[in-house]
């Protein structure tokens, strides 16, 4: 197969239940959408842990965090790895996407949020680079952004100018194959500002909505982080309104593809780094808003969607359940690339069930974040907290919700979970970022940090 194009979107904190191809009826992603209608859906595509920097190194490497080392996201770890005469790509060590890439002849660009490290220049690969200095989001106007190796502040909606730059890249490399990494700042929801009004060009639309996908209930006792969002209207339609923005700055990324005519040969791959509690369970936000640290669906199922016309048959939806380090390689296998695979990735790939070809596949996925870990099965779901718990058992065909915790009323099952876990981690942990063994971890814990953070 000649090398296609790759446009790989990955949105901020964005759970597959914002979606209207995942069943949401309240929120507007038209083109979004569309790209599920046109390609294959992912039903059950899973984020190894719940904030930016550990999910997208996972994504770039086929790594978990305790190979990669980055446990959390980056911002409090000192010295900083992102800016100033310290900062260093804490992915470098490892074969990585854009690398490999780059190395076979793709032109690579990013255009967002990067949250890698060193974001002043251009990392592992990319020749292209529009990025952000640091990983969070405080503000979607008047901004501070990265271009051509300085920082300004940017008066225009974030998202909007990412898409923007995006746009740059593709009308000036349409001619040569290329890999562009949009990594959008929306929609976020997290900060002070989602206590503002959100301002685009759905702001109107969504005034007036209930927007009853985000449940009203009561806030949770372990929420931390973020109560002041959790039923606040301002919030929830502010978050909606951002999701349908980044849906704008899709639409227009498709748009420009059919009028270069490259949709055929380009490979469109639509993800988001993680997902994000609207309500859900009480909670606003990801695992690091609670303590303990929470691993709720709504937090870690994630959209992805891979179009690829007349390679990948339109409308088909993979069922499997799936983690990101399953990402890396098959996408590189799926390109015919398959020796810059490590050996040590415990990915497996999903590149048969994309060129249409029956598979076996095991539906044990495995997430980890610091002292949580966790293992989902068809029926079960568990979280282990090291090294004291609180654990949490859910029987997740009986109790989707997961309402009930059974950790402590079904030893056998916890026990046999316990074990693939520790089988799991015992096979593919690198002793020196095993945090559950005295391993270090390249971010610093948010355990030790206290509660005082964005969050990311």
């Amino acid at each position: 197969m000649d090398f296609p194009n790759i446009l790989f979107i990955m949105t901020d904190n964005q759970g597959a239940w914002t979606l209207g191809c995942y069943g949401n009826p309240d929120i507007r992603t038209p083109c979004i959408d569309g790209l599920a209608e046109e390609g294959m859906r992912f039903a059950n595509a899973y984020a190894v842990n719940s904030v930016c920097s550990p999910s997208r190194a996972t994504f770039f490497t086929g790594l978990i965090p305790s190979q990669h080392g980055v446990h959390c996201y980056l911002g409090g770890e000192k010295p900083d790895s992102q800016m100033g005469p310290d900062a260093y790509c804490t992915i470098g060590e490892f074969s990585n996407l854009s690398r490999v890439l780059s190395q076979e002849g793709y032109t690579c660009g990013l255009s967002g949020k990067w949250h890698l490290g060193d974001s002043l220049h251009p990392q592992e690969g990319f020749e292209y680079w529009f990025s952000k200095p640091k990983g969070h989001t405080s503000t979607f106007y008047n901004d501070e952004l990265i271009w051509q190796n300085q920082t300004y502040t940017e008066p225009r909606y974030t998202t909007d100018v990412i898409t923007e730059h995006a746009l740059d890249f593709l009308e000036n490399h349409r001619q040569e194959p290329f890999f562009l990494y949009v990594a959008y700042n929306g929609p976020y929801g997290l900060g002070a500002h989602m206590t503002e009004t959100h301002r685009n060009r759905h702001t109107d639309y969504y005034a007036d909505k209930d927007l009853p996908c985000f449940p009203r209930e009561p806030v949770h006792p372990w929420l931390k982080q973020n109560r002041q969002l959790v039923n606040n209207p301002i919030s929830i339609r502010g978050y909606a309104s951002a999701v349908s923005g980044v849906d704008d700055g899709v639409g227009a990324l498709l748009d420009a593809l059919s009028e270069y005519g490259l949709e055929e040969n380009t490979l469109v791959i639509f993800t988001a780094d993680q997902g994000l509690c609207g309500g859900h369970h009480g909670m606003w936000g990801m695992g690091d808003h609670s303590r303990p640290l929470h691993t709720f669906e709504e937090a870690v199922h994630i959209p992805l969607l891979f179009r690829h016309p007349e390679r990948i048959e339109a409308g088909v939806v993979f069922e499997g359940r799936t983690c990101n380090y399953d990402f890396f390689p098959s996408l590189l296998d799926y390109l015919g690339l398959s020796e810059h695979i490590p050996d040590t990735s415990p990915g497996t790939s999903y590149a048969p069930a994309l060129r249409g070809d029956s598979q076996d596949w095991d539906n044990t996925v495995f997430h980890e974040f610091e002292n949580a870990r966790m293992i989902r099965t068809d029926r079960w779901k568990y979280t282990w907290r090291h090294p004291d718990g609180p654990d949490e058992l859910y029987d997740m065909q009986a109790d989707p919700g997961e309402r009930q915790n059974l950790a402590g009323s079904s030893g056998e099952v916890v026990q046999d979970l316990r074990a693939q876990l520790s089988t799991f981690f015992d096979t593919y942990a690198n002793p020196e970022y095993d945090v559950w063994r005295g391993g270090r971890s390249k971010a610093g814990r948010i355990t030790d940090r206290g509660n005082g953070l964005k969050g990311d």
